[in-house]
């Protein structure tokens, strides 16, 4: 009963709970918004609710909430409790920074934060002690009952899930999206749950190419050894989609099939050139990404066929990659544009160039006359300019609740000139009008 319910579509993090599974061999937990996970996501998993914290007396996270004031009307306190708690069980190096970021998808509307940080400053102060294996810290400091040390075992117990798939149900990934537009009718489905697919939660690199199942979620993207040695600022990029509840349970795959003209990953991997592999009924059909959205919401694909690969080449070392968004707040949000940019230099000259954006026309766009237009030219103000109005021919943006067209022509040539900032540090950028004449 202290798992609250707020705004059900996984945005004010009240109903937060903690998923615990064993993942190689080891227990490891990670917090999820209950509102948007599917039931059968939690089959051989550990649930654990503020219950499931709670003990006779206040853990060291509780106590240092009450002794900061970190706590008014209440509502909000379990989730707050609930994520830090997660934190201090993770073998993540503690940190100041990283214990606030743990709850970044918890909003309290009383205390103005600044109490609940130094609450997570108290934690942080404690974790620092820790010479030990989290999990055994968290038990001999009573941050969690002794009780999770036999969880491995308990969960070994319940077997493997049995995951009986019935071909014509729907198939469900993370469900951030579809329990957020259907959650009643969500309830009374038979439902395929692709989390369970092992085989869809990989990622392999071939060479220079990755293969990627559909039912990897963001946060296996962030951790991903793979994603991190290509791309130099992947940790930057994450951190500007969603919250951490979210990325826990969300898919790539599924913000494909989303359709969302302003999709985050659909963008980052638009530039990427991915391909997608469709599969129904054991017969395999590759489609590049870009051919997939045929109008807004209309999908290149039959309703049985899903998505169960994502492929595309991984960045060279000396590639330039880039990926920008813009949202009424800095994090957490949906973009109201953002872009992505790849781009293979050769003596001086651009070779190769990906260009994609979102929030400019009714389906996520890759810019394939700007992208074109690139090769063979040097990076110059004059290119730039140039380029710039070339875009502009190219996109259609709507006035929507996210910004007039105007201003979202004017964010996504903002957004064009921060790539070639991040490109060519010593252009001077700054002397070209965003918009062109």
């Amino acid at each position: 009963m202290g798992t609250k319910i707020g705004c059900r579509e996984g945005d004010c993090g009240a109903c937060t709970v903690l998923v615990g599974e064993t993942v190689n061999e080891k227990l490891s937990y990670h917090s999820v918004t209950s509102c948007l996970m599917p039931l059968g996501n939690a089959a051989g998993k550990h649930i654990v609710t503020i219950e499931g914290i709670n003990a006779h007396d206040l853990t060291p996270v509780q106590e240092a909430f009450a002794n900061e004031g970190a706590t008014q009307c209440g509502f909000c306190t379990p989730g707050f409790i609930v994520s830090l708690t997660g934190y201090c069980i993770s073998e993540k190096t503690p940190g100041y920074h990283s214990a606030i970021d743990a709850m970044n998808g918890n909003i309290c509307r009383c205390t103005g934060y600044k109490s609940i940080e130094r609450a997570a400053k108290t934690i942080t102060d404690n974790l620092q002690q820790r010479k030990q294996p989290a999990l055994d810290y968290a038990i001999a400091q009573k941050i969690v009952p002794a009780y999770f040390r036999d969880i491995p075992k308990r969960l070994e117990l319940l077997g493997t899930p049995i995951n009986e798939k019935n071909e014509v149900a729907r198939k469900m990934g993370g469900g951030t999206d579809l329990y957020v537009q259907q959650h009643d009718r969500l309830h009374h489905e038979d439902l395929n749950f692709l989390r369970q697919d092992d085989e869809l939660n990989k990622i392999t690199r071939l060479q220079d190419t990755c293969y990627m199942g559909a039912a990897v979620t963001v946060s296996q993207l962030a951790e991903s050894a793979v994603f991190k040695n290509a791309f130099a600022n992947w940790d930057h990029y994450i951190k500007l989609v969603s919250s951490t509840q979210i990325r826990n349970m969300a898919t790539v795959a599924g913000n494909f099939i989303n359709a969302s003209p302003i999709g985050d990953f659909t963008i980052l991997f638009l530039a990427l050139q991915a391909q997608i592999k469709l599969n129904h009924a054991g017969a395999d059909r590759i489609l590049p990404l870009q051919q997939l959205y045929l109008g807004y919401k209309k999908l290149n694909k039959e309703p049985e066929e899903i998505i169960t690969e994502i492929i595309f080449k991984l960045p060279g070392r000396n590639d330039l990659f880039n990926f920008e968004k813009v949202s009424k707040r800095t994090h957490l949000d949906i973009a109201s544009v953002n872009s992505a940019m790849h781009i293979q230099m050769n003596a001086g000259k651009i070779v190769y160039a990906a260009l994609s954006a979102g929030g400019v026309g009714p389906v996520p766009a890759y810019l394939s006359k700007s992208s074109d237009f690139l090769k063979d030219k040097e990076a110059s103000i004059d290119t730039l300019r140039a380029l710039l109005k070339m875009v502009q021919s190219e996109i259609s943006p709507i006035s929507d609740a996210r910004g007039q067209a105007d201003y979202k022509r004017l964010l996504l040539a903002q957004l064009v000139k921060a790539h070639f900032i991040t490109f060519f540090p010593g252009l001077p950028v700054d002397k070209i009008v965003a918009l062109p004449a």
